[in-house]
């Protein structure tokens, strides 16, 4: 098993915790793990993205040119990452601000108003985690114990108080995401 995922969005959105939070979660389940976090110097509102690498067997690069699953939350990032998402694999996205939706017909796409769902629901903070929780309905590649074990050792002392509202935005992004192809 090896599932290679990119996660890329604006900084501020959470991309590089959410990556970090699956990365722990897959340590948490005994699996070999590379996280690999790229940003801009603007960091908020500047690009961002990570790429978590999962398996069974030791990650040997922790660069990826094709990826099994991505997660898009900007239109820059659907433009540069759709087409790297190999024949067969995942995409899924946040329809808040795409111009531009996916096109091809060779991969899954899923989408979800994770923004518009986070808001109405007074939860804009855990944008990331909602997302996440979407993204493991269609890939559940580690289980949700092990991510709210990611998450306690991932959140700094201060933040643990927020991980049931972290649950239960997961919760919600499991059950807001749609296939679209």
């Amino acid at each position: 098993m090896k599932e290679t995922v990119i996660i890329a969005g604006f900084g501020g959105q959470g991309v590089l915790s959410m990556g970090k939070i699956l990365a722990y979660a897959g340590v948490m389940q005994g699996m070999e793990v590379s996280w690999m976090p790229a940003y801009g110097p603007e960091m908020r509102g500047g690009t961002a993205n990570v790429t978590v690498i999962m398996g069974d067997r030791p990650v040997s690069s922790p660069i990826a040119h094709e990826f099994d699953s991505a997660v898009i939350l900007n239109q820059q990032s659907m433009d540069k990452f759709e087409p790297m998402v190999r024949a067969g694999g995942v995409l899924i996205y946040d329809t808040n601000g795409i111009t531009r939706h996916p096109v091809r017909t060779d991969i899954e796409v899923w989408a979800m108003d994770a923004t518009g769902e986070a808001a109405r629901r007074g939860m804009t903070r855990m944008f990331n985690t909602m997302v996440l929780g979407g993204f493991l309905t269609v890939r559940p590649v580690v289980s949700s114990e092990s991510v709210v074990e990611g998450l306690r050792r991932s959140l700094p002392e201060r933040a643990q108080k927020s991980i049931p509202a972290n649950e239960e935005a997961m919760r919600a992004g499991a059950e807001m995401i749609e296939r679209v192809v």
